[in-house]
C-alpha cells in the first residue's frame, strides 16, 4: 500500500513537473531544462505508468495520443454560438465601424479596443471540466461543428489540464489552430518525398491535419494553438474586459499571440494595422488581417451582435491576393433569402491557391461602381476562403463586343418581381414564401424552434419533402398525412405520425411566432413581438403604412419598407389565406394595459427552474410586457433566482434589485394571465 501510494506521488510529481515544462516551453517560449533533461522525466513517468496502468489518467502528458485508433466527427452543437466577424477592407470601413460602436453606447470619449492578429487557421471550442480538457470541436457553421477531441489532444501547446486554481468548473477556450511557415514547408516536403499529394497553405495544411481520422497522423504534424476568447459555461465571474480575459487564460496555461496590444480609438487601431501589416512576412506564421475587438465586456454586451457577427469585434482584412482574368458572362442567383447577386463567370485562373472560374460582383451598385461589363479584363481578389470577388476593370484592354450587364426584372427561379428597396443595395425576389430558390430556407424558419416550433422537422426530412414536391410551401406542410410520409424511407409509422401530429400541433400559435414565422427580411423575435404587440391582429399589421410601422419601436424605414413590400405581394397573402384554410389559427394579442402589468419593466432569469425552460419562462414573462435581459443592473425590476444561481442573484441582492425563487415566481404568474 505504501509503494503503491509513493509510486502515485511520484506520478503526480513527474506530471506537474512534465505540463510546467511544456507550458514554459510551448507557451512561454522560455525553456528551463534542456531537451535531454526533458526526456528523461518524460521516459521516467511513461515506465511508471507502463507498470502501474491502474494509475494512467487521460490529462497525463503521456496521454496526447490515446490508445484509441480512430475519431468519429460527431456533431457537437455549440453551447454558446461561435460567430463569424464582419470585414473592413480600407481604413474608411474601420472608421465607420468605430462610429457606429460609439454612437450605439453614445459613448463621449474613444473606444479602447483589443487588437489581436487574425490568424490564418481553423477556429476550435475546447470545454474543461475542472480544469480537465473532455471536448474539443470545431467552429463548423458557428452553431454546431464536429468533435475532433482526440486530435486536439495531440497538440503540445493544447494543455489537457488547466494550470493553477483559479478556473471555472466548466469553461470553454476558444482560439485558432495553425501552421507555422516552417512546419509547413517541412511537411509538404516530407509528403512529397513520399509521392504523396502536398498541402496548398498552412491553412489547408492545418485544417487537413485535424480531420486526420487516426490521431497518431495528426500527433505528427506540426500543428499550434492560439487561444482568442474564453466563454464561461458556468456563472463564474470573469474580469470586466476581453484583454484581461486574455491573460487569465494565459495563466491557466495556453498560448496567446504576442503581437496582441490594446488601442485607444480608431486612429490607434489603423496604426496597429499599419505595423503589423509591416511586419507580416515577417512572422513565422500565416496572418490575413488584425481584429479589433471593443475591450469592456459590459459594451460588448450593449451592443448585441445582428445576424451571425457581433457588433462589438470587426476583422480589418490584409490586402488579399489577385490575379487578371476575363469575364466570359454574367449570370444571377437566388439565395436562400432572396437576395439577387450577379455572379461572374470568368477564364479560369489560379488565385489564392485554388482555380477561380467565378467570382461575385455583389449587387447592381457594386456592377455601376466598378463599371464592369461581360468582356472586361478584370483584377479578382481572393482571400482565404471568403468568395472571389472582381474589384477592378482594366479599362484599356475593353472589347468592342462587351456588353453591360443588366438586372432582371424577375427572379430567375419563380418568375416573381425583383424588388430594390430605396436606399438598398441589394435587390431581392419578392416571393419569400413561394419562390423555390427560397423554398428550404422559408421551410425550415418557420419550423424553427422560434416560429412555429415543430418539432421533428429537421434540415434532413425538409430536403427530402421538397426534393420530392411534396412541399412547395408552408401550407402543404398541413396537408400531408401519415399515409404520406410513411412511404418516405426510414420514416416508419410512429415517426409519421409523431411528425403530423407536431405539424397539426403548431396551428394556434401567437401572433408574434406567425409573424416571425414568415421570415419577413429583417424581422427577427424582438420586432415581430414588437409588432404583435402595437398592432394586436396580423390584419392591422397587414394593412399598416410605411409610415404606421415605424410608430412601433425597433422598425425603422427598412423594416417597414421590407413589411409593406411582403404583404403587397400577392403569392404571400395567398399563402397566408392557404395557411388560415388549412386551420392554421394566429392569437390576436390584447394590448390593453390591464395585460401588461409588467411595461417598462426588465427582469432576468438566472439558475435552473424545474417548472419552466428558460424560454417559456421568457416568453411568460414578455407576454406580461416585460423586457428579459442577460445581466443584473440597478434598473432591474426583478431577478427570478432558480437553482444553482450564481452572481446574478448576489449581484440583485448588492444592488437592491427585487429577487424571487421559482416558487415565489410560480404564484406570480398565477396571478396574471397574459
Amino acid at each position: 500500500m505504501n509503494g503503491t501510494s509513493s509510486v502515485a506521488e511520484r506520478i503526480t510529481e513527474l506530471r506537474d513537473q512534465i505540463n510546467d515544462h511544456n507550458y514554459r516551453y510551448y507557451v512561454l517560449d522560455d525553456p528551463q531544462i534542456p531537451d535531454a533533461e526533458y526526456d528523461r522525466l518524460f521516459r521516467e513517468l511513461q515506465a511508471l505508468e507502463q507498470s502501474h496502468p491502474d494509475l494512467v489518467s487521460p490529462d497525463s502528458p503521456t496521454q496526447r495520443v490515446g490508445a484509441t485508433g480512430q475519431t468519429s466527427f460527431e456533431e457537437v452543437v455549440h453551447r454558446v454560438p461561435m460567430l463569424s466577424l464582419d470585414n473592413a477592407f480600407n481604413a474608411d470601413e474601420l472608421r465607420d465601424f468605430d462610429r457606429r460602436v460609439r454612437e450605439r453606447l453614445a459613448a463621449k470619449s474613444e473606444i479602447e479596443y483589443v487588437c489581436e492578429p487574425k490568424l490564418d487557421g481553423l477556429a476550435v471550442s475546447l470545454h474543461y471540466e475542472q480544469g480537465k480538457l473532455t471536448r474539443a470541436a470545431t467552429r463548423g457553421d458557428g452553431y454546431a461543428g464536429e468533435d475532433i477531441t482526440a486530435n486536439i489532444r495531440t497538440i503540445p501547446s493544447v494543455p489537457l489540464k488547466l494550470r493553477g486554481g483559479s478556473y471555472p468548473d466548466l469553461v470553454e477556450v476558444r482560439g485558432e489552430v495553425y501552421m507555422l511557415r516552417g512546419g509547413f514547408e517541412k511537411l509538404n516536403k516530407s509528403l512529397s518525398d513520399r509521392g504523396e499529394k502536398t498541402f496548398v497553405n498552412p491553412r489547408n495544411a492545418a485544417a487537413g491535419s485535424l480531420r486526420q481520422k487516426n490521431p497518431r497522423v495528426t500527433a505528427r504534424r506540426p500543428l499550434e494553438i492560439c487561444a482568442y476568447s474564453v466563454a464561461v459555461i458556468d456563472d463564474s465571474d470573469l474580469p470586466d474586459n476581453h484583454w484581461g480575459c486574455l491573460q487569465l487564460v494565459r495563466d491557466w496555461g495556453f498560448r496567446i499571440n504576442p503581437e496582441m496590444r490594446l488601442a485607444q480609438g480608431a486612429s490607434a487601431c489603423l496604426e496597429a494595422y499599419e505595423e503589423l501589416q509591416a511586419k507580416r512576412d515577417q512572422l513565422p506564421y500565416e496572418i490575413d488581417g488584425i481584429v479589433f475587438k471593443v475591450n469592456r465586456l459590459d459594451y460588448q454586451h450593449r451592443l448585441g451582435f445582428v445576424s451571425r457577427a457581433p457588433r462589438w469585434a470587426i476583422a480589418h482584412k490584409f490586402p488579399a491576393q489577385e490575379e487578371v482574368t476575363v469575364v466570359e458572362d454574367v449570370e444571377f442567383q437566388v439565395g436562400r433569402t432572396g437576395a439577387i447577386t450577379p455572379v461572374a463567370r470568368l477564364k479560369p485562373v489560379f488565385v489564392g491557391g485554388v482555380t477561380v472560374s467565378n467570382a461575385t460582383l455583389h449587387n447592381m451598385d457594386e456592377i455601376d461602381r466598378l463599371g464592369v461589363q461581360i468582356g472586361d479584363t478584370v483584377f479578382i481578389r481572393r482571400a482565404g476562403d471568403v468568395i472571389p470577388q472582381v474589384i477592378k476593370v482594366v479599362r484599356d484592354k475593353r472589347p468592342r463586343s462587351a456588353r453591360p450587364i443588366q438586372l432582371p426584372t424577375t427572379c430567375p427561379v419563380c418568375d416573381s418581381d425583383i424588388v430594390q428597396l430605396e436606399g438598398e443595395a441589394v435587390a431581392r425576389c419578392s416571393g419569400g414564401l413561394f419562390c423555390a430558390a427560397q423554398r428550404k430556407e422559408s421551410i425550415r424558419h418557420y419550423a424553427s424552434r422560434k416560429a412555429m416550433d415543430i418539432e421533428g422537422l429537421g434540415e434532413k426530412w425538409i430536403d427530402i419533402l421538397v426534393d420530392r414536391d411534396m412541399v412547395r410551401t408552408v401550407a402543404d406542410l398541413y396537408r400531408l398525412t401519415t399515409d404520406d410520409l410513411r412511404k418516405l424511407e426510414r420514416m416508419g409509422d410512429k415517426s409519421a405520425a409523431k411528425l403530423v401530429n407536431a405539424i397539426q400541433s403548431s396551428n394556434r400559435p401567437p401572433l408574434w411566432r406567425f409573424i416571425y414565422a414568415l421570415g419577413i427580411r429583417e424581422v427577427g423575435e424582438a420586432t415581430a413581438k414588437a409588432l404583435a404587440s402595437y398592432f394586436g391582429t396580423l390584419e392591422n399589421v397587414m394593412a399598416a403604412t410605411e409610415e404606421e410601422l415605424q410608430a412601433v419601436p425597433d422598425v425603422g424605414p427598412v423594416v417597414a419598407g421590407h413589411i409593406c413590400s411582403f404583404f403587397e405581394q400577392e403569392h404571400n397573402k395567398e399563402i397566408i389565406e392557404k395557411l388560415r384554410s388549412q386551420g392554421v389559427v394566429w392569437q390576436s394579442e390584447d394590448i390593453s394595459r390591464a395585460n401588461r402589468p409588467l411595461a417598462g419593466e426588465t427582469w432576468v432569469l438566472t439558475g435552473t427552474l424545474e417548472n419552466h425552460t428558460r424560454d417559456q419562462a421568457k416568453e411568460r414573462l414578455e407576454a406580461l410586457g416585460a423586457k428579459v435581459a442577460g445581466s443584473v443592473s440597478s434598473k432591474t425590476s426583478c431577478v427570478v433566482a432558480g437553482e444553482a444561481a450564481g452572481s446574478k442573484l448576489e449581484k440583485a441582492r448588492s444592488l437592491g434589485v427585487q429577487t424571487m425563487d421559482e416558487a415565489e415566481f410560480d404564484n406570480f404568474l398565477s396571478r396574471h394571465t397574459a
